[in-house]
């Protein structure tokens, strides 16, 4: 992992005043117990994470906010068990990370966790049918294009099925990227700036097809923006700062 997400450590910032109701950890989706994460340097070690507390409900939606360094990506990371934190416990959806091994965390995320990145991560060799089924294959479904057909049905590209990403928009690859994230019926679904790589209307409409993907299958969604607007789409706000959790608000629910 890069040291693009880290900054300087800096004296704790208390948190805001007005928190939004914390789900009992045992029950929620995410539950995060004193997370740090610490990086070496030539410069000695980069605190980038410095004890996160964080507990999110299974159904939840829930924006990330704060400035670039803040920590924001390193924390969906752990999350997504695709990096460890140094210390504290981490457990999503009643499966506790401390002391998994790679597969399993692999087969975790297999099965309960999508991911939709800035800048889409399809498979440029492969069609946007292809691309979907990677995830189904993985898991052995004997089904995997047909429900990967479907997937891109729903959202709008079954007459794309076999362009390469090369031959879609940048709309058109983030729809396959969602599809491709919502194929397996995940529980949890992490957004790193999905509309980062997008102009105004082509983001706006994805922002709408994750919102909606999202309430139709009950998916909890953790979603990291620079865009208040979009943030307060989610039913809470949470804000990060030189590694540290500053703010926790809720936002009246997701407006759809």
């Amino acid at each position: 992992m890069s040291l693009s997400d880290s900054s300087p450590a800096s004296p704790a910032v208390p948190p805001d005043a007005t928190a939004a109701p914390q789900p009992d950890p045992e029950n929620a989706m995410i539950a995060l117990e004193g997370v740090e994460l610490t990086l070496p340097s030539a410069a000695g070690p980069v605190h980038i994470l410095r004890g996160l507390d964080l507990s999110v409900g299974r159904g939840e939606t829930v924006s990330v906010v704060g400035p670039s360094g803040s920590g924001k990506s390193s924390m969906m990371m752990i999350i997504a068990g695709l990096e460890r934190a140094s210390k504290g416990a981490v457990t999503v959806g009643g499966t506790r990370f401390n002391g998994l091994d790679e597969d399993s965390l692999a087969r975790f995320r297999r099965d309960s966790v999508g991911i939709v990145f800035q800048d889409f991560h399809l498979v440029p060799t492969m069609t946007a049918l292809e691309n979907v089924a990677i995830p189904l294959e993985f898991a052995g479904r004997a089904d995997a294009f047909e429900r990967a057909a479907e997937c891109l049905e729903a959202v709008g590209l079954g007459h794309r099925l076999t362009h390469y990403p090369g031959q879609l928009s940048g709309g058109e690859q983030q729809r396959t990227a969602l599809a491709r994230a919502f194929a397996a019926g995940p529980d949890l679904l992490l957004a790193d700036e999905p509309t980062g790589n997008l102009d105004g209307e082509t983001g706006q409409q994805i922002i709408e097809l994750l919102f909606r993907l999202q309430a139709e299958h009950g998916t909890t969604l953790v979603l990291i923006t620079h865009d208040p607007q979009l943030a307060g789409r989610c039913a809470r706000s949470v804000k990060l700062l030189d590694g540290l959790i500053v703010g926790d608000e809720s936002n009246g629910g997701a407006s759809l």
